[in-house]
């Protein structure tokens, strides 16, 4: 990946040493300056859309310095999604663990939080970043994008684990109509905006449900 793609978010300053003074609301270590603004400035403008050179200049240091504490542009892209990847099991867990065993309730109060998280996140200009990289980064040896792909991979294995615990119809039908609806709710909100579709997220969940269940001992 360029560190100066067509279109990225240019620096407004030159070298800048590392004892400059950072940003009030940044970490003080330099490493987790440029992780915070690459998050940051990944979130608003992308990740094709910003260049090295705009992530030290704002965490007040240089290129130079950013070279001594990630590789390469892309393993910090990777390092980024990680993070987001680490925060999203976070909140998972703390919303369905108090549920075990029921999955139907692991469901719906999964689509019920996701709904009221996506639409009052005000930060996420662009969406969830781990989606956004799906379609950012066609290379599938890029370290990002194995990232990516590993964590859709874990969402559609545990959708598939509670609809068979469900005992719905078909498990994996279920399973993958589930994820494709939280998929597309990202989407569908950075296009309608919160009075669109995805308002209607946790309804469709349980529309899903009550169809593979029809008929059928399903518990939870």
């Amino acid at each position: 990946m360029s560190s100066k793609p067509v279109g990225a978010v240019e620096s407004q300053c030159s070298s800048t040493p590392d004892s400059a003074e950072p940003n009030k609301c940044k970490p003080t270590r330099v490493r987790d300056r440029i992780f915070s603004s690459a998050r940051e400035l990944f979130s608003r403008h992308g990740l094709r859309g910003v260049g090295v050179d705009a992530i030290a200049c704002d965490a007040g240091t240089n290129k130079m310095s950013f070279y001594r504490n990630f590789a390469s542009k892309d393993e910090l892209v990777a390092e980024c999604l990680r993070e987001s990847e680490r925060e999203f099991w976070q909140w998972w867990d703390e919303l369905t663990g108090p549920f075990e065993g029921q999955p139907r309730k692991q469901i719906e109060t999964l689509f019920d939080a996701f709904v009221t998280k996506v639409c009052n996140d005000e930060d996420r200009t662009r969406g969830c970043a781990l989606a956004n990289a799906i379609v950012e980064i066609p290379d599938v040896d890029h370290p990002g994008r194995i990232v990516t792909v590993e964590f859709k991979a874990r969402i559609r294995a545990r959708f598939v684990q509670w609809t068979r615990e469900l005992r719905a119809r078909d498990p994996e039908v279920l399973a993958d109509s589930l994820f494709l609806l939280m998929d597309g709710s990202y989407l569908s909100r950075l296009a309608f905006g919160d009075s669109g579709p995805i308002r209607h997220a946790g309804h469709a969940a349980r529309a899903l449900m009550d169809q593979h269940c029809a008929g059928r001992d399903c518990t939870g």
